[in-house]
């Protein structure tokens, strides 16, 4: 028998509060995208300028102007890609509405094939469709999903963007702390300071996968370096 604590409670009172909240898509994506890009991108242009050799003081304004101006221009990007992508089901929802009003019939045995195809049958399958129907809302969610597959839940333009912006910042200063701080073998920390970044997002993300939390840690430590050894080569190519 599996004594593994379950996820979820299963009363009558959790499902319908769960089922009333659901979480979409969530901010997973969007925390992971921001932060592993942040320490990547910083972090590669702190060795980038570290191995050519020139002083703290521009791997600072480097790396600052980096985490503000490619933050922003991550999180626009973000903005615009998850605009387009809602912008794109409101587009499908109303296509899904006007063939109802115009071949209410034709949608019918849409809506009669995908129930199907979740395994009702005979006069269930019709009890279904009929109530379905009699249900605008969910008559359109359900052809929504089962021809298209849009999820039920909306996406966040202006959220992803923030919590992309959020998670880039966060990460992308880490690998500057050391050279904004004045240590003495900066870079040296720097490197210490982002593998740790990179192998704990990676560690946090395990949480939301099937993954072993090591795993996921290695192989995003194992990007991020390299990236970053990309970067020092490039940028020792130049030494003076």
């Amino acid at each position: 028998m599996d004594n593994t604590p379950l996820e979820h409670g299963h009363s009558q009172k959790e499902i319908d509060s769960r089922l009333a909240q659901p979480p979409g898509r969530g901010d997973l994506r969007d925390v992971v995208y921001g932060a592993i890009d942040g320490s990547v991108t910083t972090f590669a242009i702190v060795a980038g300028v570290a191995g050519a050799g020139l002083s703290p003081f521009i791997i600072v304004a480097l790396g600052v102007a980096n985490v503000l101006a490619d933050g922003f221009s991550m999180a626009a990007g973000n903005y615009s890609a998850t605009k387009a992508e809602l912008d794109d089901i409101q587009r499908l929802r109303c296509i899904e509405e006007r063939h109802i009003k115009i071949t209410p019939e034709g949608e019918r045995r849409e809506l009669r094939s995908i129930l199907a195809q979740k395994g009702l049958s005979g006069r269930t399958l019709e009890d279904a469709v009929d109530q379905m129907a009699a249900n605008r809302e969910a008559w359109i969610a359900t052809m929504l999903d089962g021809e298209y597959g849009v999820a039920p839940v909306d996406p966040h333009p202006m959220r992803a963007a923030l919590v992309t912006f959020g998670a880039f910042l966060i990460a992308g200063f880490i690998p500057l702390m050391p050279f904004l701080l004045g240590l003495e073998s900066a870079f040296s920390i720097s490197i210490w300071l982002t593998m740790i970044s990179f192998f704990v997002i990676g560690t946090l993300k395990s949480v939301w996968s099937l993954s072993p939390w090591w795993r996921s840690g290695l192989e995003t430590l194992a990007i991020g370096g390299a990236a970053a050894s990309i970067a020092y080569v490039v940028g020792s190519l130049f030494h003076g």
